[in-house]
C-alpha cells in the first residue's frame, strides 16, 4: 500500500471513530446523590443569567413545583428567578408533564442545552428533578449545568428514615429541617415513633421511675402527653402538610402493645404483670377500649391529626426475651387477635396499616389480616421475611444489624458502615435473606435512629451528624439499588460537597476547608455575630481579662446551645444543650488574664488554657443495676457563636476555625 493510500485509510478510520462515538469530548456524568441512572453527555454548559433567566411551566399545575425550585434556588444562591406559565425559551428552566411508562410516577428527564427542559410523567418526578438541578448547580461558582441529557428513576418506591422521638424529644423545627434534608436526597418517607420508654435497669428497676413519653397533645386523655416535649395537634397537622410539599410522607407510629409504658403509667392496671409494665395486658377488659379511643382521637373526625394514608401501630417485640413465649397459647392467640383488630381499626378510618409484626414468634390459629398491610422486616427471628411475603404482607426492608443507628450505645451501629452498605446492601437483602432485586413484595427500605439510652448526653446535633453520615449512602442504595457505578472512595469524597438541603446547615459547616472563618479584635456583650455555630472539628480561641460574673453568665449562644463563662450551678466554664449541662473544672480569678481555646469533635470537647490542655470532656462510662449495665455519656458541643451574652469580662482576639488547630 502506498503512503498516500495509508493516509487515506487512516482518515476514514478516524472519521468513523468520531461518528460512531459522539460522546468523545462530551461532558462526563455530573455527580448527584443519588447517582443519575442515565446520562448522555454533550459539549458546553448552561449558565443561568441572574437578570434574564426565568422558570417557566407548560401549565399551571406545575407552578408549586416551580415555586419551590425558585425558593430553594434563592435560599442557596441568593438569586431570585421569576416563575411564570409559558413556553420553553433560550436561557430558561422549563417544566412540563409528559407521559413515559419507563419513568413511572417518580422518574424524570432533563435536557440541558441553551435551556434546561424538565419533563416528567408526574409532579413527583418534576420535583425530584429540581433536587438534581440544585445539587449540580451548587458545585460551580457560576451555577452552570453541563449540557447533556438525564434520564432518572428509582428502583424502589419507598425510601425513608424511622426517627425515635419517644425516648428523645426532637423539636418541630428540627423535624421540618429533617424533611428538607430527606427530600434533597430524594428520600420520600419519615416515620415518627411517637411513644416509647427507657430500660428499667437504668432507673433502679422501678417501672414508676423509668422514663416514658407520648409526644402528641391529647385532649381526650389529659396528662398523657409528655411534659418535657410534645407536638400540638395543629403543628403536627401542619408538619405533615409541609412535608407533603417536599414530597415526603410522614408516617406516625403509636407503638403497642409493647414499648407502651407511657400508656400503662397513665391508665393504671393495663400494664402487664407477667411481661413488665412496658407491655400492655391484653386480657384486661379496659386495654383495648382505651387504645380504640386513643386512635380515634388522631384519625377520627372531619379534621384528623394524622393526615396521610399510613398509620403505624407497632406490634413489635411483644414477649421479647421471655423464653417459651410461643408456648403461651392463650397469650399468643390474644396477641394475634389484638394485631388483627388494630389493622382493621386503622382501615375502618380509611387509613393504611403499617406494622412491625412479630408473627414468627407468635404462631397460632387466630387469623391476622395481611393484604394491603406494610410490614417492617427488621429481625428475621420475629418476622421471617419470606414467610411474611407468603402471608401477603408488603415488605419494608429495615434489617437491624445493617441499618440501625443507636447513638453511643455500644451495640448496633453508632455510625452506619457506609462502605459495607454501598458494596453489599439493597432493600432486597433483609438480614441473611436475599430476595431478587426489585421483587414486587419489597416496596423499599429504611434506616433508623433509636434513642434507647435515655439520659446519655446525646444532642439533636449528635443525632443529625449520624444521619448525615449515611443519608447519601442510603439514598443511593434505595434509588439505584445495585446499579451504582461510582467507586466508593470517589463517592465518599464527593458526597461531602453536597449540601444538607436548601437553607439548612445543621452540621455547622462554615467557610472553605481548614480555614479561619471569623475573627474579631474585641467581643462586645449583647452582639450578634455572622457565624451561627461551628460544627465538629473546630477551634474557638480568645483572650480574657476576667471580671466577677454571676452564675448563669453566657458568653456565646445559638438557638441550640449556650457556652457559659459561669455556669448556673457552680459558676464554672461550661455549656448546655438539649437540657444537659457539662462543665469544665475551671473559672478564671477576677483580674486574671488568660488565653482560652476550645476544640470539639463528635467525641469530646476540650479546654486549653494558656497553650496547655486543661481538661477534655470525653465519653463517660456510667454503671447501673449494681454494675451489670453501663451507659456511655457524651459531652459534645456544636459551638454556638450567633449571639454574645451580658458579661463583665473583657473578651478580645476572638478567632474561630473550622478545624482543630495544633
Amino acid at each position: 500500500m502506498s503512503r498516500l493510500a495509508t493516509v487515506f485509510v487512516s482518515l476514514i478510520l478516524i472519521s468513523f471513530a468520531f461518528s460512531a462515538n459522539p460522546a468523545v469530548g462530551a461532558n462526563p456524568k455530573p455527580f448527584v446523590v443519588p447517582e443519575l441512572r442515565q446520562w448522555t453527555g454533550a459539549k458546553g454548559s448552561f449558565t443561568p443569567n441572574p437578570t434574564n433567566t426565568a422558570i417557566t411551566v407548560a401549565d399551571s399545575s406545575l407552578l408549586k413545583i416551580a415555586g419551590a425550585f425558585a425558593d430553594d434556588y434563592k435560599a442557596m444562591f441568593g438569586t431570585a428567578l421569576p416563575v411564570k406559565v409559558g413556553k420553553s425559551a433560550k436561557g430558561n428552566f422549563h417544566f412540563a408533564l409528559k407521559a413515559d411508562k419507563k419513568l413511572g410516577n417518580e422518574g424524570y428527564s432533563i435536557e440541558i442545552s441553551d435551556r434546561v427542559t424538565v419533563t416528567a410523567p408526574e409532579k413527583t418526578g418534576a420535583f425530584w428533578a429540581t433536587r438534581t438541578l440544585l445539587q449540580i448547580s451548587e458545585q460551580s461558582a457560576d451555577r452552570s449545568v453541563p449540557c447533556g441529557k438525564i434520564t432518572d428513576w428509582p428502583d424502589y418506591a419507598l425510601r425513608g428514615l424511622s426517627m425515635d422521638v419517644g425516648r428523645k424529644f426532637f423539636p418541630m423545627s428540627y423535624l421540618r429541617d429533617l424533611v428538607k434534608v430527606l427530600a434533597y436526597y430524594k428520600m420520600n418517607s419519615l416515620r415518627i415513633h411517637l411513644n416509647d420508654n427507657g430500660f428499667p435497669y437504668y432507673f433502679g428497676n422501678d417501672w414508676d421511675k423509668t422514663y416514658s413519653a407520648f409526644r402528641l397533645e391529647s385532649t381526650r386523655f389529659p396528662g398523657l402527653t409528655a411534659r418535657d416535649g410534645y407536638y400540638t395537634k395543629d403543628e403536627f397537622r401542619d408538619f405533615q402538610r409541609f412535608a407533603a410539599g417536599e414530597f415526603v410522607d410522614i408516617v406516625p407510629e403509636i407503638d403497642i402493645p409493647a414499648h407502651a409504658l407511657a400508656f400503662a403509667k397513665y391508665k393504671k392496671g393495663i400494664g402487664s404483670e407477667e411481661f413488665g409494665q412496658d407491655h400492655l395486658n391484653l386480657f384486661n377488659e379496659e386495654t383495648m377500649p382505651f387504645l380504640d379511643q386513643l386512635f380515634d382521637e388522631y384519625i377520627g373526625g372531619d379534621n384528623p391529626v394524622f393526615v396521610n394514608d399510613y398509620v403505624h401501630i407497632g406490634t413489635d417485640e411483644f414477649g421479647k426475651d421471655y423464653a417459651g413465649f410461643e408456648n403461651k397459647k392463650a397469650t399468643v392467640e390474644k396477641f394475634r387477635f389484638f394485631m388483627d383488630h388494630y389493622i382493621r381499626l386503622i382501615e375502618s378510618y380509611g387509613k393504611k396499616p403499617w406494622v412491625w409484626g412479630s408473627l414468627s414468634t407468635a404462631p397460632g390459629e387466630t387469623p391476622v389480616k395481611t393484604e394491603g398491610v406494610m410490614l417492617d422486616a427488621w429481625y428475621n427471628g420475629y418476622a421471617d421475611p419470606k414467610e411474611m411475603v407468603k402471608l401477603g404482607f408488603k415488605i419494608n426492608s429495615i434489617p437491624d444489624g445493617m441499618v440501625y443507628i443507636v447513638p453511643n450505645a455500644g451495640y448496633y451501629h453508632d455510625y452506619l458502615n457506609n462502605e459495607w452498605l454501598y458494596a453489599n446492601w439493597t432493600p432486597a437483602r433483609v438480614g441473611n435473606v436475599q430476595f431478587e432485586e426489585k421483587d414486587p413484595a419489597i416496596v423499599g427500605g429504611y434506616f433508623a435512629v433509636w434513642n434507647d439510652h435515655v439520659g446519655n448526653g446525646i444532642s439533636v446535633q449528635d443525632v443529625h451528624h449520624r444521619i448525615m453520615h449515611s443519608i447519601a449512602t442510603m439514598s443511593v442504595k434505595l434509588w439505584d439499588g445495585v446499579n451504582v457505578t461510582v467507586p466508593f472512595e470517589d463517592f465518599d469524597k464527593e458526597r461531602t460537597i453536597i449540601s444538607e438541603a436548601p437553607g439548612i446547615n445543621r452540621l455547622g459547616k462554615v467557610g472553605s476547608p481548614n480555614s479561619l472563618v471569623y475573627e474579631a479584635a474585641t467581643v462586645a456583650p449583647g452582639a450578634t455575630l455572622p457565624v451561627k455555630e461551628l460544627g465538629y472539628g473546630y477551634t474557638v480561641e480568645f483572650d480574657i481579662e476576667a471580671a466577677p460574673e454571676g452564675k448563669g453568665t453566657v458568653l456565646f449562644s445559638s438557638p441550640d446551645a449556650l457556652f457559659y463563662l459561669s455556669d448556673p450551678v457552680k459558676g464554672l466554664f461550661g455549656f448546655a444543650r438539649d437540657g444537659y449541662l457539662n462543665t469544665f473544672n475551671f473559672r478564671p480569678y477576677p483580674g486574671e488574664k488568660a488565653h482560652i481555646k476550645i476544640t470539639g469533635d463528635n467525641k469530646c470537647t476540650t479546654l486549653w488554657v494558656n497553650g496547655s490542655k486543661y481538661e477534655s470532656l470525653d465519653k463517660i462510662t456510667q454503671w447501673h443495676n449494681e454494675g451489670k449495665n453501663k451507659m456511655y455519656y457524651l459531652q459534645t458541643l456544636v459551638f454556638p457563636l450567633q449571639n454574645t451574652g451580658n458579661f463583665n469580662s473583657r473578651i478580645s482576639n476572638l478567632k474561630a476555625y473550622n478545624y482543630i488547630t495544633e
